[in-house]
């Protein structure tokens, strides 16, 4: 790094018993936004943080949903960063597999364990501890930062697209770090530029007014079957996705897309050991793994409910199914062509009869890669983890970025602190409590060197 900034960095460890209690903190409260549990609490507890621990007013801003978090730090020079982040975390269910309480964070060794402490609280308060450093060591910030948090991410960020609009000086930027982001568990830290998008349905079929006795099973048609039926046209044994001109729109992978992919590190028999799995799909491997796991669209059955799941037996034969689905969307697909296609296709095969209902949309977002603030956060990153980032064009993943990111035009890159078995979404979620500390360094080292 051009910048010697190891005073801030002494201050990080010497403080890093403070840091984590303020993550454990957060953590506690249970912002569950599928379940409206803890948001409002959750907002209110970064709006004291900010006052109490940064010196500035947070603004709580309502929504027709969960409220903003809105907070601007100035510095000494003209460059400002954007923070986004999201305060709302995903349901503990099955709460049977956590090995202790999903909202008290537990110190199992080196990793720290909880709800939220890698998606998203973790790399939220990485940020708000490398402004907190910067101010106590210095005296001030070397730029000015902006902090924009959503309570909605988790549930497809339904009032994040207005932002642009409504609140445009809240989010003016130089450039932006954005939610997400990991790293390997023994390798680098992976810098993102981008996401796949996200189109997430719900289908719903009835072929009875109630549900019936199984006797009647000869002669009563089963919702359950019929939808395992219509599902299993969407796609083959070999896992392609049958859906006429769902390919279509696809943009064609670029030599610099290939590039990426060459250059990036993926540790395959890490991931196969966290995923419990002897292969991947159709045994996939290096640059075809990496392919299809970045630049190619999914669809993916996320729940599926019909009849009795609870303990024991019920001979029952259900009226009713509902399945909950998501497809990955890849650059230059949207979601409103995918849910036509997949109601045409449906009708195609006979089963015009189940209700397709789109919950939320996402397109894919790409930032430019020759961005000169790329260049910063992937020095940075080598600087900071001792090792050459893994920089992928975008994550598998899905956020809110294209609609926000596009208006403002500044670029988004996505670093953070969990790893690739932080278990996003899952029982035992989990980061390395050194992870959290290195990214504290690594947001404290971009400011140096962005500013700079």
């Amino acid at each position: 790094m051009k910048k010697n900034i190891d005073d801030v960095f002494g201050f990080i460890e010497k403080n890093r018993d403070i840091y984590l209690d303020w993550l454990y903190e957060a953590c506690r409260i249970p912002s569950v936004s599928a379940q409206n549990t803890g948001i409002e609490e959750m907002a209110g507890h970064l709006g004291n943080f900010f006052k109490e621990r940064l010196g500035t007013e947070a603004e709580i801003i309502p929504t027709a949903g969960y409220p903003f978090v809105a907070a601007e730090l100035p510095g000494d020079s003209k460059k400002t960063i954007l923070m986004y982040n999201h305060y709302d975390v995903q349901p503990v269910d099955p709460i049977d597999e956590w090995e202790s309480d999903p909202f008290e964070p537990a110190l199992r060794g080196n990793r720290l364990f909880g709800r939220g402490v890698a998606d998203n609280k973790g790399s939220m308060f990485a940020r708000l501890c490398a402004a907190h450093a910067w101010k106590q060591v210095r005296g001030s910030l070397p730029l000015s930062l902006k902090f924009f948090y959503e309570g909605e991410e988790e549930i497809g960020s339904l009032n994040l697209d207005s932002v642009p609009k409504l609140y445009p000086s809240k989010i003016s930027c130089d450039a932006m770090l954005w939610e997400g982001g990991s790293k390997d568990v023994d390798g680098p830290l992976h810098v993102a530029l981008g996401v796949k998008g996200l189109v997430y349905f719900e289908l719903k079929l009835r072929t009875a007014s109630q549900d019936q006795h199984s006797s009647q099973a000869g002669i009563i048609p089963s919702a359950a079957w019929r939808m395992v039926r219509a599902l299993s046209t969407i796609k083959d044994e070999n896992d392609n996705i049958l859906i006429d001109g769902f390919y279509d729109d696809i943009r064609e992978i670029s030599e610099e897309d290939k590039f990426f992919l060459n250059n990036m590190t993926f540790p395959e028999e890490e991931a196969k050991k966290f995923a419990g799995i002897k292969e991947f799909i159709g045994g996939r491997t290096g640059y075809d793994l990496k392919e299809c796991l970045l630049y190619k669209p999914t669809a993916n059955i996320a729940g599926f409910t019909s009849g009795y799941g609870g303990p024991g037996g019920k001979t029952v034969l259900p009226a009713s199914a509902v399945v909950k689905m998501d497809i990955r969307l890849v650059p230059d697909m949207t979601g409103d062509r995918v849910h036509r296609l997949l109601k045409s296709h449906l009708e195609k095969h006979g089963f015009g009869d189940i209700e397709v209902e789109i919950l939320s949309s996402k397109p894919p977002y790409r930032t430019n890669p020759d961005d000169p603030f790329v260049r910063t956060v992937i020095d940075c990153a080598g600087e900071v983890y001792g090792m050459y980032p893994a920089v992928y064009r975008n994550v598998s993943g899905t956020t809110g970025m294209y609609d926000f990111c596009t208006a403002i035009g500044a670029p988004a890159v996505l670093v953070g602190v969990s790893n690739e078995d932080s278990r996003l979404h899952a029982p035992n979620e989990n980061i390395f409590v050194e992870d959290y500390i290195l990214g504290i360094k690594m947001v404290a080292a971009v400011m140096a060197e962005f500013a700079g």
